[in-house]
Parts: structure tokens; sequence; C-alpha cells
């Protein structure tokens, strides 16, 4: 069997799978990209496109377990775990039990706000230099407020956590934050504002980071199903798809969500279970907000474009379960609703749901394999593919090409989990 062959195998044509991939070439290595689908058709596609240092925290703290056993009874919750039996998202969730402890949670908040951080600088100047039109906006972040104890709870945590990692959090009275955002309704009683966060299109951004690594030399086989591995002496010699078999000096796995389901078939069992996402996508009403918002009570994020405004969020812990639950879009719409004079477009565009990679501790897994000599994994970053997208390209092709990277690079190691 003859195989296709080239410095690095990219598995994957998400957002993490093209941003290393961009990097990779920008440093001079051949690419060859393996994806099922085409480009940003899974998690990248129907995000909500905001670049957020401000969600360094992780959900894993004391007291998160007992919201989500009690969402089992709200299939509407905004965190919500299916009580469905299922022996692999029993395990992951005990061991994501075990990390919802103070100490897991501030070395989580640390490796990831040095990712999202580095992302966010390195996102403006791929946006700028490259360039990507992709609707990339460096307006800030706006959480609102209707209940002051909520907003009072957070200043304690939340923005207790992001200044200590150097993270800029504006308090905002609630007339002020009505004045800056007239497609608020009243009744606002305060407003966080994270001013270095930004927003892009997600599917315009993937669309653009196919392009410039299709113009940079790199090639994209679409419709590439993975079907199996071929090992030779602790490396990976091939891989089998349904579009042929391929071969790579390294071989790059960037599956997202459907990474543990691959790796098994190379003896790793990566801590990771999909989050179902969900969102709606509108064309822009006449009184769409200005910034990208978070309507805190409902947990609904609210992103506006000139081409576009979408309704998002959501974390369903159901495994592989496909399609869309009404439910949870109803819960979009009435949080949205409860928020804003204009709660949906004129014209309904796209209703998505999509799987987020989530891993136990909620760190992104980046770096080499210890078990096969080849591979490198970059993998599990939850609900901040996009946000961390950028940091992760860098950091793959720096450690590939043998180079000192810009980030530390042990807290995302897949050693950590023996992989």
């Amino acid at each position: 069997m003859n195989a296709t062959r080239g410095d690095v195998l990219v598995l994957g044509g998400g957002v993490i799978g093209l941003a290393s991939a961009l990097f990779l070439l920008k440093r001079g290595a051949t690419v060859r990209v393996l994806e099922q689908g085409t480009p940003g058709c899974g998690a990248s596609h129907g995000n909500c496109g905001t670049i957020t240092p401000s969600h360094a925290a992780p959900l894993a703290m004391p007291g998160t377990l007992g919201v989500a056993l009690r969402s089992m009874l709200h299939g509407d919750a905004p965190l919500y775990l299916n009580p469905r039996f299922d022996g692999p998202r029993l395990r992951w969730l005990l061991g994501f039990a075990r990390h919802c402890n103070w100490a897991d949670f501030h070395r989580a908040a640390a490796a990831r706000s040095a990712i999202l951080q580095r992302s966010r600088r390195l996102l403006g100047e791929l946006v700028r230099d490259e360039p990507l039109d992709c609707e990339f906006a460096e307006e800030g972040e706006l959480y609102v407020y209707r209940d002051a104890k909520t907003m009072a709870a957070d200043e304690r945590h939340h923005v207790a956590v992001l200044e200590g990692l150097g993270v800029e959090v504006q308090r905002l009275r609630g007339d002020a934050v009505e004045a800056s955002e007239p497609a608020l309704k009243p009744g606002v009683a305060g407003g966080l504002f994270h001013p270095g966060d930004a927003r892009l299109r997600p599917d315009r951004y993937v669309d653009e980071l196919a392009r410039r690594v299709r113009e940079l030399g790199g090639v994209i086989e679409n419709g590439a199903r993975i079907e199996g591995f071929v090992a030779e002496g602790g490396r990976i010699a091939q891989v089998r798809t349904s579009r042929g078999a391929f071969a790579g000096e390294r071989v790059l796995l960037a599956l997202g969500a459907w990474s543990p389901l691959l790796a098994k078939e190379l003896g790793l069992h990566l801590p990771m279970q999909p989050g179902k996402g969900y969102s709606i996508t509108y064309s822009r009403p006449a009184r769409a907000p200005r910034h990208a918002l978070v309507l805190r009570e409902a947990q609904v994020c609210v992103t506006t474009w000139a081409s576009g405004y979408r309704l998002g969020s959501t974390m369903e812990f159901s495994g592989y379960a496909e399609g869309l639950n009404r439910a949870r879009l109803d819960a979009l719409r009435r949080g949205a609703a409860a928020g804003l004079h204009e709660p949906e477009g004129p014209e309904l565009l796209e209703e998505w749901w999509g799987w987020r990679p989530m891993s136990v501790d909620e760190v992104p897994i980046i770096g080499p394999s210890t078990r096969w000599t080849n591979l490198h994994l970059a993998t599990a970053h939850g609900m901040l593919g996009v946000s961390m997208s950028a940091a992760t390209g860098e950091l793959v092709a720096a450690q590939l090409a043998g180079a000192t990277p810009a980030l530390d690079p042990l807290p995302y190691a897949p050693a950590r989990f023996g992989l």
C-alpha cells in the first residue's frame, strides 16, 4: 500500500489543526491536513467567536459537581448532565470531580490564562499580517447582571482570579451599562467589562486559515475519514483513510472531540468527553449590541457581526448523542428575551450544535506523546478552541521544530496523563 508522505500529517481540519498547520508552514515544514468533512465543520463553525482571556477560570471548582448533579432534573439548565448511564462519561465525571478543589482550580486557571493571553496577542497579529478577513474586532466583552448578588459573588471570585493573573476587569454601574448598550432592557444592576477580549466570525476565521494554509503550500484533504493506523517500531507509519493511506515524519492529532475515539486505536486513553454546545444565528437586528455580551444570569452569550448575530453557550454532557435539543435552544431564546429589546434577528439563519473537547482538568493537551515517537497531540481545548488557536499553533510548531517555545509547555504536556 503506497502512502502519500510529508513532514507533518495533521489529523483534523478544525481551528486547532489549521492554526497548527499555518504556523508549521511559516516555519518551513511541508504539511498535509486530513479532514473527514470540510475545514471547520465541527465545533469551530457555530461557536460565538469571542476571544476571551476573561475565561481563564475553569468550570471545575468546589460546588460545580453539585450544580451538575442537580441539573439532571432540568433539561434546559445552562450546565446539564444527562442522567443516561454511560461508562466513559461516568469515569470522566469522577475524574472531573477530583479536580473540583481550589488547588487544581488555580493551577488550571494559570495554565489557561497563559495560553489565552498569548493567543490573544497573536490573533491580532495574524489578522493584520496575513491578513485574515473574519470580522475581527477588539472591542472587549461585557458581562451584564440583573441581580446585584450575582455580580457581587463574581466580583469576589471571578474578578479576583483574573486580576491576580494580570487580566484587566472594569466594574460598571447599571446606568453606565445601559447607557453604553441601548440594546439592553432596563433593570441592569451592573456590569463587568473585559477590555482585553475580542471577537471574530469563527466560520470565516477557519475559512481564512484554510485559505492561507493552501496559499503557503499546505494540502487539505477533504472527506478523508480516518479508518485506522499502521504502526511500526513505536511510531505511526501510516494513517488509513477513506481517501487512501497517508504518512508523515510527524503526526499531529488535532481531532477535537473525536480525539479520544481515534486515540483508542493507538492504545491511548484520553481523559476527555464531548461537551455539547448550541447556538442560533440570525440576520442582524436593528438594535444589536455594540459589544459581545454575556447575559450572566441566563448564561447566554450574544455576539454581533456586520454579517449577522448569534446567541450561544450552554454545556450539555450527553456523550456522543447527536442532534438538536429543542429545550436548550428555547432556553437560549428565553435568556436573550429577558435581557434584550430585540433578542432575535429578522431572519433565522441557522440552529446549530457541536461537541467541545473537554479534558478532565480543563487544560488543553498539547505536546509529544510518551508512547509514540512521532505523535504529537493538540486537543482538549474545551470551549476555548478559537481563543487558544493561535498560541496552540505557535507552540506546536516550535516543539516540532525543536525550538524554545514562547509558552512553558509543561502544564499542557500529554505526559501528565501518561499519554
